[in-house]
Formats: structure tokens, C-alpha cells, sequence
């Protein structure tokens, strides 16, 4: 059925070691595993190691105490020794606190186990075709309560990975494997805004109540995706796209500072000055690093008002070399500065039986009739249906939720699909060429026309003139993908209450292989948010990040995670 896509790095060991006692006394000993930076803590005598890295963590390996070890702040070379402790950053090693349970149990962690009642409903999938089974849910209220899981499960060589809204294609947020310790966030739901307007959002909030919230509270808005029950925690740590993004960037741009704990159970406070590099690695790899506990986003006034625009192009599954041509034109379109700015948010949906464009402009409907519309329709055939229509901010984001209200429960949240997805990232440098396009065209024409289970393929304008996605540079943070012209996403889906069908992994496989092997000279990224769980680690880090962003969050996971307590099957180090 047809759609609009509005209603939907090592280090080496060696140093100059300097004695302890020739520290500064009055330096004050780390409270918590950092050093240097602007609190000039010592790891001298801490509990963490005696070795300052150069990324500003204690620790007792060569990792710390070698090649850019920080003498400053601590001893350097390889004849350090350490206090143990039970917050230890070195690798995880046999527990010595009993079990894991007696662990919990001992500081009152709120959880639940496989016999609970409502396991069964906490542990339920988003993706319904990738059930794991927990090793333990924990349903913290305070951030204690996190911090105390998270050490129990580093001593227990238990993985941990947190759960905000639990939409992770790949079910990551229950640990990608049966086994792990799932940190449900669903009490974290304050949402307030500052005299600045930055928003402070728990890690457990939804798009749509945030959105609603920070617009009541002060007319304010964020850039953020269209489905109002996925949760602000993995949505914003790897991108966060929707189509105020042009505009405003993605979500993960307007994050400003987390609160977050880390490995060893502490929790910090990350800006870009203090913990630049959690603060970086947190902004692009998250799940990686540590649990957020809280965003603090700088929002925009929503503006006063916002045209929602479809069009319905008929045809588009008759003739490839046809729909290669319309595809070429609207990918000129895309890129014309006379007519496209910032203020137009683009997107097309295809089926196999119809096709849509459609999107969001931020100014008049006047401009949008005169200029964008003739423009974009220029050559196309004449649509089916079409409408363009002026709505508040709220309505506007009701108008793109497929029939879902904003307000979203805080527990109890029981929306699921059964699917399969892939992505496609055309760079800037590699737009499609009517090869490509009509390769694309081809296979859906002869495969997806008719076939036996129904998917469809979204297809978004990140670039073009003045997008504020590509306006940061590639260092900005983990996201390193700013040169982006389009994103294409294939999905693959079935009933919830049927096995998935055995052809449909590969049939959006070749909806991939249909653009790429088009175009071998070019390099085609994935977008992290609709991960890809078939990727061995390997290519899923080749694909998700650039070889200079990912050896950056390598050294920092060496540094903060060097046990690796938080996992999934791609996660950074793997």
C-alpha cells in the first residue's frame, strides 16, 4: 500500500617515569578515574592506577602509563604500580563479589529476572525477528542505581548495553545476544528547559513527548525523526534525522553536554571542555561507552508555521531508463541553489506500486507554490494527488506521524515490527548517475513489482545547498558522515504474527547491490541508525565510520572501556 513519507586509536610503553614523590601534595587524588584537564586531579594513590594517559584517564596498563602518558598528573612508565579496587578500568578479570544477583541485591538495584511477570513484556523486541533473551532487565530510578548495575556487571563479566525507547533494528538495546544486562531507562523522563532554552531530557524520553513538552514549555522545537515512540537515546547518539534537519542539523548536533556513566561506575558531566573526548565518543557511538542519563539540547523556536507538501508520481515501476531520467532530474533539483535552501526538508518513498515525494519547507506557502513546486514537478509526470498545506509546528508533526499520536506512554510501550533493513549513503562526491539509477529501477521493477512480501525504500536529502547536516566538519564528533547527499533506506517487512520470510534478507540485500555494484568507484557508507545486524564488526565499523574517526574511538575505548562492559556485536573494539 502505497505511502507518503510525511505519514511516516594504541599506545606504546614507553616514557620518562617520574616518583610519585615528586608530585604536587596538594593535588587532589581523582574521585573518578579522570586526570588533568580542568579539575587537575592526580592519579597518584588512586584507586584507578597511577597513570594519567593522554586522553585524561587513570589506569595501570601501557595504555596509561606509555606514549603520551601524563607525568604531570601521575607516574608514567612500566614499572607503576597500582591499588586495586572494585572500580577498576583494567580489564575485567574473574568476579570476586559472589554473583551477580548477590551483587544487585547487596545495593538494592531495582531488576528483574526471567521469572518476573513482566519480563516477558520488558524484554519484547521492537524488531520481533531478533528476540533475545536478558541475563537480567535492571529498572533503575536514580543514577546510583545504574552506577551500582553497571559495577556489578564488570565484575561479573556480564555485557551491558542501556534501553531508551528499544527501537534498534538490530536489537542491540537488549544486547544484540542473549545473555547481557539490559539497563532500561523508562524512569528517566523529566524534560525541562532553561533560561537558554537547552532542553534537559532524560535518557529514557521519546521523541514525541519531547517535543510536545519543550513546545509547551516555550514554543520551543528540535530537529528529530518522524516516529514519535522512538526513544531520544539511540536516535540521537548516531544522527538523529528528519527533515527540519537541513535546517537546524541533525539531533545529535544540538547536543551540548550528558550526563553519563562510564564503565567504572562513575558518572560525569560532558562538554566539549570537560571529558572532550566521552563527549565526542558519545556523540556517534554511545551504546559503546557508556549509559546517558541525561541530554542537554539546545533547541530552536518552532516556527510559527510549517508547509507539508506530497506529491504522488505515477508510472515509476514501468520503465527503468524513464525513471532513471525523473530520478536525474530530481537529484539536479536537489542541488539547485537558486530554487533549494535550507528551509526545504525532501524525502521519496517507493513500493513498488506507487511513489511519493514529500517533505516540510519553512516559509511561505506562497514561496513554496511559485518556486519549489514547479521546479521539483518540472519533467515528472503529472501527479496523481497533491497537496501542500500551512500547519502549526504540533500539527505539523502529528500531520508526519502515520497516524500516531505525540504522547507517548512512559511504560508499557508496545509497538513492534518484523523486519529486515539496510542503508545506502550517496556522497556528495558520487551522485548516482543514470546507471546507477536505472539499475535500481531495474531490479525493483523486476523484483519488487511483484513480489511476495511487501518493503519499500525511503530515500532523504541530507546535502544540497546550505544543509546544516554537511556544515560541520567530519571531526565535529563520532558522526563523522557530513558529506551526505542522500540517505536511502531498504525494508523489508512481514505480519508480526508469521515467521519472516526466508527471501526477504536477500531481496534487500540486492536493493542495495543494485546501487552499489552500479557504481563500484564509489564509496557507499551506512547510516548506524538502521543498522545492518548481517555486518560482521568489521564492516559495519568500515561502513558507520570513517578510518580517522574510528581509530579515535578505538584509543578513547582502550582508555574508559578497556574490559569492554559495554557491548553489542559491533561495538567499538570488537
Amino acid at each position: 500500500m502505497l505511502v507518503t513519507l510525511l505519514s511516516l586509536v594504541c599506545l606504546t610503553s614507553t616514557s620518562l617515569a617520574v616518583p610519585v614523590e615528586q608530585l604536587d601534595k596538594r593535588a587532589t587524588i581523582s574521585p573518578d578515574a579522570s586526570c588533568g584537564g580542568p579539575n587537575a586531579y592526580t592519579c597518584s594513590g588512586s584507586s584507578f592506577g597511577n597513570c594519567c594517559s593522554t586522553h585524561g584517564w587513570c589506569g595501570s596498563t601501557s595504555a596509561y602509563c606509555g606514549t603520551g602518558c601524563q607525568p604531570g598528573f601521575g607516574s608514567c612508565g612500566t614499572g607503576t604500580t597500582t591499588t586495586s579496587s572494585s572500580k577498576t578500568t583494567a580489564p575485567i578479570s574473574t568476579p570476586t563479589a559472589g554473583t551477580l544477583g548477590d551483587c544487585l541485591a547487596q545495593k538494592n538495584v531495582p531488576i528483574r529476572w526471567l521469572s518476573s511477570s513482566d519480563f516477558g513484556q520488558l524484554s519484547k523486541p521492537y524488531n520481533l525477528r531478533l528476540p533475545y533473551t536478558p541475563a537480567v532487565i535492571v529498572i533503575p530510578t536514580t543514577i546510583q542505581h545504574i552506577s551500582d548495575a553497571v559495577t556489578c556487571a564488570a565484575k561479573n563479566n556480564v555485557k551491558v548495553q542501556p534501553r531508551g525507547g528499544g527501537h534498534s533494528y538490530a536489537s542491540f538495546s537488549l544486547g544484540g545476544q542473549s545473555g547481557s544486562m539490559v539497563i532500561d531507562l523508562q524512569s528517566f523522563q523529566t524534560t525541562t528547559l532553561d533560561s537558554n532554552n537547552i532542553a534537559k531530557v532524560g535518557g529514557g524520553v521519546r521523541l514525541g513527548n519531547l517535543a510536545q513538552a519543550i513546545y509547551n514549555q516555550a514554543q520551543s522545537a528540535l530537529p528529530h525523526g518522524t516516529c514519535p515512540g522512538v526513544g531520544l537515546g539511540g536516535h540521537a547518539t548516531h544522527g538523529g534525522f528528519g527533515l527540519s534537519s537541513r535546517a537546524w542539523g541533525l539531533t545529535l548536533d544540538t547536543i551540548v553536554a550528558l550526563d553519563v556513566v562510564l564503565a567504572n561506575g562513575t558518572s560525569v558531566h560532558a562538554t566539549s571542555t570537560a571529558y572532550p573526548d566521552i563527549y565526542y565518543a558519545l556523540r556517534g557511538a554511545a551504546d559503546s561507552f557508556g549509559i546517558v542519563t541525561s541530554f542537554y539540547l539546545q533547541t530552536q523556536p518552532a516556527p510559527a508555521s510549517v508547509i507539508n507538501w506530497s506529491f504522488r508520481i505515477p508510472n515509476m515501476f514501468q520503465s527503468a531508463a524513464t525513471s532513471a531520467n525523473y530520478m536525474l532530474h530530481i537529484q539536479d533539483f536537489a542541488q539547485n541553489a537558486s530554487v533549494v535552501d535550507r528551509k526545504l526538508g525532501l524525502g521519496m518513498y517507493m513500493d513498488g506500486y506507487g511513489f511519493s515525494i514529500s517533505g516540510t519547507y519553512f516559509g511561505s506557502l506562497a514561496d513554496f507554490n511559485n518556486k519549489i513546486k514547479p521546479e521539483l514537478l518540472r519533467t515528472l509526470p503529472a501527479p496523481s494527488s497533491s497537496s501542500a498545506t500551512s500547519m502549526t509546528w504540533i500539527q505539523s508533526l502529528t500531520a508526519l506521524a502515520n497516524g500516531q499520536p505525540l504522547q507517548q506512554p512512559t511504560s508499557g510501550y508496545d509497538q513492534h515490527d518484523n523486519f529486515f533493513a539496510k542503508s545506502v549513503v550517496v556522497p556528495t562526491s558520487g551522485q548516482l548517475t543514470s546507471g546507477t539509477w536505472t539499475s535500481y529501477f531495474d531490479y525493483m521493477i523486476k523484483n519488487g513489482v511483484n513480489s511476495a512480501n511487501p518493503w519499500y525504500s525511503i530515500i532523504n536529502l541530507y546535502g544540497g545547498p546550505d544543509s546544516q547536516i554537511n556544515a560541520k566538519p567530519s571531526s565535529f564528533s563520532a558522526y563523522s558522515d557530513r558529506d551526505a547527499s542522500w540517505v536511502i533506506q531498504h525494508y523489508g517487512y512481514a505480519s508480526n504474527d508469521v515467521p519472516f520470510p526466508p527471501g526477504l534478507i536477500p531481496f534487500v540485500n540486492g536493493l542495495n547491490d543494485a546501487i552499489t555494484s552500479a557504481q563500484p568507484g564509489t564509496t557507499f557508507p551506512g547510516y548506524s541508525n538502521y543498522v545492518d545486524p548481517t555486518l560482521t564488526p568489521q564492516q559495519a565499523h568500515a561502513a558507520y565510520f570513517d578510518t580517522a574517526t574510528y581509530d579515535k574511538l578505538v584509543g578513547i575505548k582502550q582508555q574508559v572501556d578497556p574490559g569492554k562492559v559495554f557491548w553489542n556485536p559491533q561495538a567499538v573494539g570488537n
